[in-house]
C-alpha cells in the first residue's frame, strides 16, 4: 500500500494548524483559508511530508475588509447576493458573511489574496463552491451586470420563466468569468516569478445536488477553461440524504442519490485530461445526528463512489479535526460523545484503502445494460416556479430539513423530473449514468459507449441546436433513444434558439419546444408517441411528464416497461433487461457490493469467501458475507489478492504503511497515523508468527495479534504514538 505522495491519490482539507491528533497521513493536504496564519500552517504541514495545496471560498468568506471599503476606499455591500425581499443571502451571520456577486473588482480582490498563497509555495489552489443562489439576483451589482451582459434593463427574476432562466445563465457566466481571469492571472504570476506551474481545481457539489438545492454554478462550463485543471466532487451524506420520491414515497435514499451524484461527476470529466477527486465525509454540516447515523450513511456514500471506477482519487475527509475531536449526540440522548474508537479505526482503514483503488482489473457483474440519462447545466436555470405571486422559498443547504419542509416548497425541492427517469431503473439494479448533455457537442465520441439513452426537455434545455444533429446521427447508427415529455414545461417559451424571434406573449414560435426541433432532425416531425424506427436505431416517445413516474409503482413500471420494449424491438435477446436487487463490482482484489431496498427481492445476497471485511475495525476474515436489502460492503478477496511470490504484503491497515521489509526471521514496517489512535493491519503471512511488538517514543510494547491459518494472514493491533509513528516488528523464528 506504500506509494509516492506525489501521486496525490488521497487528501483532506483543514483550516486548523497542524496537530498530531488529526494527521490522517494522506498524500496531500489542502490548507484552508487565507489569513495571517496561512504561511505558518503551510510550512508545518510541509515539514510533516505532505504535498500542500490551498483551498479557499470563491463565493463567500471573511471578506469584510473588501465589503467595508478598506481595500479600495469603496464599500461593496451592494455586491452581496440579495433575494426578492432585499435580504442578503448569508453563509454565516456571526460575522455577517454574504454570498457574493462575482464582479470584476471582487475578482481582483480574490486574486491579491491568492497571490499570498502562491508566494507561500503551495503546489495547487482549490477555489471552492462558485455558488449563486436561485433566489438571488436582486442586488444592485447584479442589476449592473445584467445590463452589461444582456444590453437591456434588469428584469426581476421572478417576473417570468424567461427572466428566471436569463438570470441563472448570467449567474453561471459571472462565476465562469471570475474563475477564468483569476486562474489565468495567478498561473502566469507563479510561472514568471517562481518558475512553478501552478494548478487550479474547483471543489463543487454535483450538478444533481446544485439543481435540487436550487443553486447555480458553472459546472461543465469550466471544462472550456484551460486554466482549470479539474474538480473535487463534493458529495457526502449531507447532499445525498436529501429526500426524493420513488413509487409515491418521499424519503432519504442516501445510497441511490450518492450513486447518481458520483456518476454525473465521473461523466463530467470522462474522456478529458481533467483530474477528479471524489469526496466523502464521515459526518456532515448538520451536527444533530448520532455517530451510528453518520456511520451508516458514510458507508453508503463510500460504496456508491466505488461503483464508478473511472475515478480513483479521493478527498477522504473535510475537516478531520471536527471528526476526531468533535462531539455529537449520543444514542440515548443523554448528551454528546466523541467518535467511538472502533468507528475511528474503520474510517482510517477505508481512507487508506481508497489510495489503492487505481486497479488494472475492473469487472462489473451481470450488467450488460447501461442506460444514460441526460442532465445539463440548464437544469439549474429553471428551478423556480414561474409564478410572480408564488411565495419565494429561501435557500436550502441540507442543515435544516425540517424547517425547510415547513416554510419552503418541498415539492420543488424533490427534483422529481430527474429522479422519475433514474430511480425506477436504479432500484432494479440497472446501471444508470447521468450524462452531461453539454458534452455531446464538446466531444465527438461522448456517446459511443452507450446504446440506450433517456432524454427529457421538461427540466433541462439544450444550449445549442447542433446537439440534436449529434443525437440524430447516434440514433441513425443504431442507438435507442427514449424521449420523455409532454411539452408542458413553461420554460419552453423562453427566448432561445428554438424561439429565435420570441417575445413575451407572442404565439406561434418556430418550435413549440426543443423536442420539436430534435424530432425534425430524426425525421419524426409528424410522428406521435410510441416506438419509431430511425435508420438503424429506434426512438420511443413517452408523451407524459417525467415527474409522473415518481408518483406510484404503476408509474415506475411504465418507464421500466418502455425501456424493455424499446430494447426488445431494437436488439432482441442481444441486450436484455435483467432486474436484480444489487450492484456489484470488482476492482482488483476489492469487491464492492450494495444491496437495494424497494427492489425486486427482499432476499439476502450471499458473497462466498474468504473475504476480509474492510468496514470491520478488526478486519475479520469471513467464509461468506450475507447482505440484507439496504446494506453495503467493501471486501478484500483473499484468493484474488494473494501475492504469487508468497512474500509479506498488506491487505488493509488503518495506518500509512511504509518500509515493509521481510527477512529470514520475520518482517517489520513503520505505521503512521493520528496520535495514540487504535490501529489495525492485516497482512499475508505464510507462517504463524511467534511474537510481535511495536516501538513508540522509544518504548517497546507487545502487539496484540491473531493468526488465521486458513487464509494465511495475521491481524496486528497496536497504537500510533504521540509522534504519529509506530515501528512494528513480527518474528516467526526465535
Amino acid at each position: 500500500m506504500a506509494r509516492d505522495r506525489k501521486e496525490e491519490r488521497t487528501g483532506f482539507q483543514e483550516s486548523a494548524p497542524y496537530h498530531a491528533d488529526y494527521d490522517l497521513q494522506t498524500d496531500f493536504v489542502m490548507v484552508y483559508g487565507i489569513d495571517e496564519s496561512m504561511q505558518e500552517r503551510i510550512q508545518k504541514w510541509k515539514e510533516k511530508g505532505y504535498i500542500v495545496h490551498l483551498m479557499t471560498g470563491v463565493a463567500w468568506g471573511t471578506y469584510n475588509n473588501y465589503l467595508d471599503g478598506e481595500i479600495d476606499g469603496e464599500t461593496h455591500w451592494d455586491e452581496a447576493q440579495t433575494d426578492r425581499q432585499g435580504n442578503m443571502i448569508l453563509h454565516g451571520d456571526k460575522p455577517v458573511i454574504p454570498y457574493m456577486v462575482p464582479t470584476i473588482s471582487f475578482g481582483h480582490y480574490i486574486a491579491e489574496r491568492i497571490r499570498l498563497a502562491v508566494d507561500a509555495g503551495v503546489e495547487a489552489i482549490h477555489l471552492e463552491e462558485p455558488e449563486f443562489w436561485v433566489n438571488g439576483g436582486y442586488s444592485e451589482a447584479f442589476k449592473r451586470e445584467w445590463r452589461l451582459y444582456y444590453k437591456e434593463h434588469w428584469i426581476p427574476p421572478h417576473a417570468s420563466p424567461d427572466a428566471q432562466f436569463r438570470a441563472s445563465k448570467l449567474k453561471s457566466y459571472l462565476y465562469t468569468r471570475v474563475l477564468d481571469r483569476l486562474c489565468a492571472e495567478m498561473k502566469d504570476y507563479a510561472l514568471k516569478r517562481y518558475g512553478r506551474v501552478l494548478r487550479f481545481y474547483v471543489p463543487t457539489h454535483s450538478l444533481i445536488n446544485y439543481t435540487q438545492w436550487r443553486i447555480v454554478s458553472p459546472q461543465s462550463q469550466l471544462l472550456e477553461l484551460p486554466s482549470i485543471d479539474g474538480y473535487i466532487a463534493q458529495i457526502w451524506t449531507g447532499t445525498s440524504r436529501t429526500p426524493n420520491v420513488y413509487e409515491g414515497k418521499r424519503k432519504e435514499r442516501t445510497f441511490e442519490t450518492a450513486y447518481l451524484e458520483y456518476g454525473v461527476m465521473q461523466e463530467l470529466v470522462r474522456g478529458t485530461d481533467r483530474r477528479m477527486w471524489f469526496l466523502h465525509d464521515p459526518i456532515e454540516d448538520n451536527p444533530n445526528y448520532t455517530w451510528a447515523d453518520y456511520r451508516q450513511n458514510y458507508l453508503k456514500t463510500v460504496v456508491a463512489s466505488l461503483l464508478h471506477p473511472g475515478v480513483a482519487h479521493y478527498e477522504v475527509s473535510p475537516w478531520p479535526r471536527r471528526i476526531l475531536q468533535g462531539t455529537y449526540p449520543s444514542e440515548d440522548g443523554s448528551g454528546k460523545e466523541q467518535i467511538p474508537s472502533d468507528y475511528a479505526t474503520t474510517l482510517l482503514q477505508v481512507m487508506h484503502t481508497l489510495g489503492n483503488m487505481d486497479q488494472d482489473v475492473v469487472e462489473t457483474a451481470e450488467e450488460p445494460l447501461q442506460v444514460g440519462v441526460f442532465i445539463a447545466d440548464s437544469a439549474m436555470f429553471q428551478r423556480m416556479k414561474p409564478d410572480p405571486n408564488a411565495p419565494h422559498a429561501g435557500k436550502y443547504d441540507g442543515t435544516d430539513p425540517e424547517g425547510f419542509q415547513e416554510d419552503g416548497d418541498t415539492e420543488m425541492l424533490d427534483f422529481s423530473p430527474f429522479y422519475g427517469l433514474t430511480l425506477p431503473l436504479l432500484k432494479h439494479g440497472i446501471s444508470v449514468r447521468p450524462l452531461q448533455l453539454d458534452n455531446v457537442r464538446r466531444y465527438p465520441g461522448y456517446l459511443a459507449s452507450y446504446r440506450v439513452l433517456i432524454l427529457s426537455y421538461e427540466f433541462i434545455k439544450p444550449e445549442y441546436p447542433d446537439i440534436h444533429y449529434a443525437l440524430a446521427q447516434w440514433v441513425q447508427d443504431g442507438g435507442a433513444l427514449i424521449y420523455v415529455g409532454d411539452d408542458s414545461d413553461p420554460y419552453h417559451n423562453i427566448r432561445a434558439w428554438w424561439n429565435p424571434d420570441r417575445k413575451e406573449g407572442q404565439s406561434d414560435p418556430a418550435y413549440n419546444s426543443p423536442r420539436a426541433h430534435l424530432f425534425e432532425q430524426l425525421g419524426l416531425k409528424d410522428k406521435r408517441e410510441g416506438i419509431n424506427k430511425v435508420g438503424k436505431g429506434i426512438v420511443c416517445w413517452l408523451n407524459e411528464h417525467p415527474a409522473d413516474f415518481t408518483l406510484s409503482k404503476a408509474g415506475a413500471d411504465r418507464l421500466r416497461q418502455s425501456v424493455k420494449e424499446t430494447l426488445e424491438t431494437l436488439h432482441g435477446p442481444e441486450l436484455q433487461w435483467k432486474s436484480k436487487p444489487y450492484f456489484k463490482i470488482r476492482r482488483g482484489p476489492y469487491l464492492i457490493v450494495s444491496v437495494l431496498d424497494e427492489s425486486v427481492s427482499e432476499e439476502r445476497v450471499i458473497i462466498p469467501g474468504p473475504m476480509v471485511d474492510l468496514f470491520d475495525s478488526e478486519l475479520s476474515v469471513l467464509s461468506q458475507v450475507a447482505l440484507k436489502p439496504g446494506e453495503q460492503a467493501l471486501l478484500y478477496d483473499i484468493k484474488a489478492g494473494r501475492p504469487t511470490d508468497g512474500k509479506i504484503s498488506v491487505i488493509a491497515a488503518s495506518s500509512r504503511i511504509e518500509g515493509l521489509s521481510e527477512s529470514a526471521t520475520g518482517f517489520r514496517f513503520v505505521a503512521k497515523g493520528p496520535a495514540n489512535m487504535k490501529a489495525t493491519a492485516r497482512l499475508y503471512c505464510k507462517v504463524r508468527p511467534l511474537s510481535a511488538q511495536y516501538v513508540v517514543q522509544e518504548r517497546t510494547v507487545p502487539v496484540v495479534w491473531e493468526w488465521n491459518p486458513d487464509s494465511k494472514t495475521v491481524l496486528l493491533q497496536y497504537e500510533h504514538g504521540d509522534e504519529n509513528k509506530a515501528e512494528v516488528s513480527v518474528r516467526w523464528t526465535s
